[in-house]
Protein backbone atom coordinates (compact mmCIF):
# COMPACT_ATOMS: atom_id res chain seq x y z
CA UNK A 1 0.00 0.00 0.00
CA UNK A 2 2.95 2.39 0.78
CA UNK A 3 4.25 1.87 -2.27
CA UNK A 4 1.55 2.08 -4.53
CA UNK A 5 0.50 5.77 -2.24
CA UNK A 6 4.52 7.03 -3.26
CA UNK A 7 3.81 6.01 -6.42
CA UNK A 8 1.20 8.22 -6.76
CA UNK A 9 2.73 11.21 -5.05
CA UNK A 10 5.92 10.91 -7.27
CA UNK A 11 3.45 10.76 -10.33
CA UNK A 12 2.06 13.89 -9.47
CA UNK A 13 5.03 15.75 -8.45
CA UNK A 14 6.32 14.99 -11.85
CA UNK A 15 3.10 16.26 -13.41
CA UNK A 16 3.39 19.26 -11.79
CA UNK A 17 6.87 19.67 -12.94
CA UNK A 18 6.37 19.13 -16.37
CA UNK A 19 3.28 21.39 -16.54
CA UNK A 20 5.88 24.04 -14.86
CA UNK A 21 8.55 23.64 -16.75
CA UNK A 22 6.17 23.76 -19.85
CA UNK A 23 4.99 26.89 -18.99
CA UNK A 24 8.76 28.74 -18.12
CA UNK A 25 9.49 27.51 -21.62
CA UNK A 26 6.68 28.34 -23.84
CA UNK A 27 4.67 30.56 -21.52
CA UNK A 28 2.04 31.21 -24.70
CA UNK A 29 2.37 28.01 -25.91
CA UNK A 30 3.73 29.06 -29.67
CA UNK A 31 4.81 25.18 -29.98
CA UNK A 32 1.25 24.04 -30.11
CA UNK A 33 0.07 25.08 -33.86
CA UNK A 34 3.93 25.73 -34.76
CA UNK A 35 3.83 23.16 -37.62
CA UNK A 36 0.72 23.49 -38.74
CA UNK A 37 0.76 27.29 -39.07
CA UNK A 38 3.48 26.43 -41.42
CA UNK A 39 1.76 24.38 -43.09
CA UNK A 40 -0.98 27.01 -43.86
CA UNK A 41 1.19 29.73 -44.81
CA UNK A 42 2.66 27.55 -47.40
CA UNK A 43 -0.73 26.54 -48.80
CA UNK A 44 -1.59 28.48 -51.76
CA UNK A 45 -5.51 27.55 -51.68
CA UNK A 46 -7.42 31.02 -52.02
CA UNK A 47 -9.81 30.43 -49.09
CA UNK A 48 -11.82 32.86 -46.91
CA UNK A 49 -9.81 31.61 -43.70
CA UNK A 50 -11.30 32.46 -40.35
CA UNK A 51 -9.84 31.80 -37.26
CA UNK A 52 -11.58 31.03 -34.02
CA UNK A 53 -9.00 31.79 -31.40
CA UNK A 54 -9.52 31.42 -27.12
CA UNK A 55 -9.29 29.03 -24.51
CA UNK A 56 -10.28 25.29 -23.84
CA UNK A 57 -13.75 26.44 -24.97
CA UNK A 58 -12.62 26.99 -28.61
CA UNK A 59 -10.12 24.08 -28.38
CA UNK A 60 -12.57 21.84 -27.51
CA UNK A 61 -15.60 23.27 -30.09
CA UNK A 62 -13.37 21.15 -32.81
CA UNK A 63 -13.82 18.26 -30.77
CA UNK A 64 -16.96 18.25 -30.05
CA UNK A 65 -18.60 18.93 -32.76
CA UNK A 66 -16.23 18.59 -35.68
CA UNK A 67 -18.75 18.58 -37.95
CA UNK A 68 -19.22 22.45 -37.90
CA UNK A 69 -15.52 23.13 -39.26
CA UNK A 70 -15.94 20.21 -41.91
CA UNK A 71 -15.67 21.40 -45.35
CA UNK A 72 -14.90 25.40 -44.32
CA UNK A 73 -11.98 27.65 -44.26
CA UNK A 74 -12.66 27.41 -40.27
CA UNK A 75 -9.02 27.33 -38.29
CA UNK A 76 -9.26 26.57 -34.48
CA UNK A 77 -6.20 28.44 -32.61
CA UNK A 78 -7.89 27.59 -28.57
CA UNK A 79 -5.54 26.41 -25.87
CA UNK A 80 -7.00 25.28 -23.10
CA UNK A 81 -6.13 26.92 -19.76
CA UNK A 82 -4.86 29.94 -21.24
CA UNK A 83 -5.83 33.59 -20.44
CA UNK A 84 -5.42 37.17 -22.64
CA UNK A 85 -1.95 37.69 -22.06
CA UNK A 86 -0.78 34.52 -23.48
CA UNK A 87 -3.35 34.88 -26.34
CA UNK A 88 -2.21 38.42 -27.05
CA UNK A 89 1.74 37.06 -27.34
CA UNK A 90 0.45 34.33 -29.95
CA UNK A 91 -1.68 36.29 -31.89
CA UNK A 92 0.47 37.09 -34.50
CA UNK A 93 2.36 33.47 -35.03
CA UNK A 94 -1.97 32.06 -34.44
CA UNK A 95 -3.69 34.79 -36.26
CA UNK A 96 -1.98 37.10 -38.11
CA UNK A 97 0.99 35.39 -40.06
CA UNK A 98 -2.23 32.66 -41.34
CA UNK A 99 -4.05 35.89 -43.32
CA UNK A 100 -7.57 35.17 -41.99
CA UNK A 101 -10.19 37.06 -43.52
CA UNK A 102 -11.84 37.30 -40.28
CA UNK A 103 -10.77 36.64 -36.36
CA UNK A 104 -13.44 35.36 -33.92
CA UNK A 105 -12.04 36.35 -30.19
CA UNK A 106 -13.50 34.49 -27.59
CA UNK A 107 -11.43 34.79 -24.05
CA UNK A 108 -11.66 36.42 -20.82
CA UNK A 109 -12.92 33.58 -18.76
CA UNK A 110 -9.68 32.20 -17.57
CA UNK A 111 -8.94 35.48 -16.40
CA UNK A 112 -11.48 35.46 -13.93
CA UNK A 113 -10.39 32.04 -13.00
CA UNK A 114 -6.66 33.84 -12.52
CA UNK A 115 -5.63 31.19 -14.16
CA UNK A 116 -2.37 33.24 -14.11
CA UNK A 117 -2.42 34.98 -11.53
CA UNK A 118 -5.09 37.92 -10.23
CA UNK A 119 -5.88 40.21 -12.89
CA UNK A 120 -8.17 43.09 -13.50
CA UNK A 121 -11.14 43.29 -16.03
CA UNK A 122 -9.79 46.61 -17.01
CA UNK A 123 -6.54 44.68 -18.11
CA UNK A 124 -7.89 41.63 -19.28
CA UNK A 125 -10.51 44.19 -21.42
CA UNK A 126 -7.32 46.06 -22.72
CA UNK A 127 -5.16 42.68 -24.06
CA UNK A 128 -8.42 41.68 -25.85
CA UNK A 129 -8.71 45.12 -27.08
CA UNK A 130 -4.84 45.03 -28.32
CA UNK A 131 -5.53 41.93 -30.29
CA UNK A 132 -8.36 43.45 -31.95
CA UNK A 133 -5.55 46.03 -32.80
CA UNK A 134 -3.50 43.86 -34.09
CA UNK A 135 -5.87 42.52 -36.27
CA UNK A 136 -7.91 45.64 -37.82
CA UNK A 137 -3.84 47.03 -38.08
CA UNK A 138 -3.75 43.36 -40.51
CA UNK A 139 -6.95 44.15 -42.86
CA UNK A 140 -8.30 41.03 -41.13
CA UNK A 141 -12.14 41.81 -40.08
CA UNK A 142 -12.99 40.92 -36.34
CA UNK A 143 -15.87 39.30 -34.25
CA UNK A 144 -15.73 40.05 -30.38
CA UNK A 145 -17.64 37.39 -28.51
CA UNK A 146 -18.78 37.96 -25.54
CA UNK A 147 -17.49 35.34 -22.44
CA UNK A 148 -19.32 33.06 -21.86
CA UNK A 149 -21.91 32.62 -17.98
CA UNK A 150 -20.06 30.92 -15.25
CA UNK A 151 -21.24 30.95 -11.98
CA UNK A 152 -18.11 29.40 -10.29
CA UNK A 153 -14.62 27.57 -11.20
CA UNK A 154 -14.21 23.76 -10.30
CA UNK A 155 -10.39 24.19 -10.10
CA UNK A 156 -10.92 27.65 -8.34
CA UNK A 157 -13.74 27.94 -6.28
CA UNK A 158 -15.33 30.93 -4.37
CA UNK A 159 -14.05 33.10 -7.09
CA UNK A 160 -17.72 34.50 -7.52
CA UNK A 161 -17.13 35.20 -11.38
CA UNK A 162 -21.03 35.66 -12.49
CA UNK A 163 -20.99 39.12 -11.66
CA UNK A 164 -17.52 39.94 -13.08
CA UNK A 165 -18.38 38.17 -16.40
CA UNK A 166 -21.54 40.51 -16.68
CA UNK A 167 -19.06 43.23 -16.44
CA UNK A 168 -16.53 42.41 -18.89
CA UNK A 169 -19.33 41.53 -21.17
CA UNK A 170 -20.63 44.98 -21.06
CA UNK A 171 -17.43 46.56 -21.82
CA UNK A 172 -16.68 44.25 -24.45
CA UNK A 173 -19.99 45.27 -26.82
CA UNK A 174 -19.08 48.71 -25.71
CA UNK A 175 -16.51 48.57 -27.42
CA UNK A 176 -17.63 46.83 -30.24
CA UNK A 177 -20.30 49.21 -30.83
CA UNK A 178 -18.44 52.06 -30.72
CA UNK A 179 -15.75 50.93 -32.69
CA UNK A 180 -18.34 49.63 -35.09
CA UNK A 181 -16.86 45.85 -34.73
CA UNK A 182 -19.00 42.65 -34.71
CA UNK A 183 -20.03 41.21 -31.35
CA UNK A 184 -21.17 38.01 -30.93
CA UNK A 185 -23.83 37.45 -28.18
CA UNK A 186 -23.46 33.93 -26.67
CA UNK A 187 -24.23 34.86 -23.27
CA UNK A 188 -27.94 36.21 -23.43
CA UNK A 189 -28.55 33.08 -24.80
CA UNK A 190 -27.01 30.42 -22.57
CA UNK A 191 -27.45 32.08 -18.92
CA UNK A 192 -29.45 31.07 -16.53
CA UNK A 193 -31.42 32.35 -13.53
CA UNK A 194 -28.07 32.35 -11.38
CA UNK A 195 -26.17 34.49 -14.07
CA UNK A 196 -24.11 30.97 -14.94
CA UNK A 197 -23.87 28.87 -17.84
CA UNK A 198 -27.59 26.80 -18.00
CA UNK A 199 -26.61 23.68 -16.88
CA UNK A 200 -28.89 22.33 -20.35
CA UNK A 201 -25.28 23.33 -22.43
CA UNK A 202 -22.72 22.26 -19.69
CA UNK A 203 -21.74 19.25 -17.35
CA UNK A 204 -18.91 21.31 -15.31
CA UNK A 205 -20.28 24.72 -15.51
CA UNK A 206 -18.26 26.34 -18.13
CA UNK A 207 -17.25 24.26 -20.87
CA UNK A 208 -20.30 23.77 -23.48
CA UNK A 209 -21.43 20.19 -24.09
CA UNK A 210 -22.43 19.55 -27.86
CA UNK A 211 -25.90 21.08 -26.94
CA UNK A 212 -24.39 24.01 -26.16
CA UNK A 213 -21.95 24.92 -28.97
CA UNK A 214 -25.28 23.63 -31.29
CA UNK A 215 -26.83 26.72 -29.67
CA UNK A 216 -23.31 28.89 -30.26
CA UNK A 217 -22.70 28.01 -33.75
CA UNK A 218 -25.82 30.11 -35.67
CA UNK A 219 -24.85 32.81 -33.20
CA UNK A 220 -21.13 32.92 -34.28
CA UNK A 221 -22.28 31.96 -38.10
CA UNK A 222 -24.53 34.75 -38.50
CA UNK A 223 -21.55 37.02 -36.71
CA UNK A 224 -18.79 35.89 -39.47
CA UNK A 225 -21.39 36.72 -42.17
CA UNK A 226 -21.75 40.36 -40.64
CA UNK A 227 -17.46 40.22 -40.08
CA UNK A 228 -17.04 39.28 -44.03
CA UNK A 229 -19.79 42.56 -45.02
CA UNK A 230 -17.35 45.08 -42.95
CA UNK A 231 -14.68 47.80 -44.45
CA UNK A 232 -11.99 48.39 -42.93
Amino acid sequence: MKKIVLTILLFAQFTVYGQETKMKNDWANFKKYAADNERLKCSTKNEKRVIFMGNSITELWKLTDSSFFAGKPYIDRGISGQTTPQMLLRFRKDVVELNPKVVVILAGINDIAENTGPISLENVFGNIVSMVELAKANKINVVICSVLPAYDFSWHPGLEPAEKVVKLNSMLESYAIKNKIVYCDYYSAMVDERKGLDKKYTNDEVHPTLAGYRVMEPIVEKAIKEAFETTQ
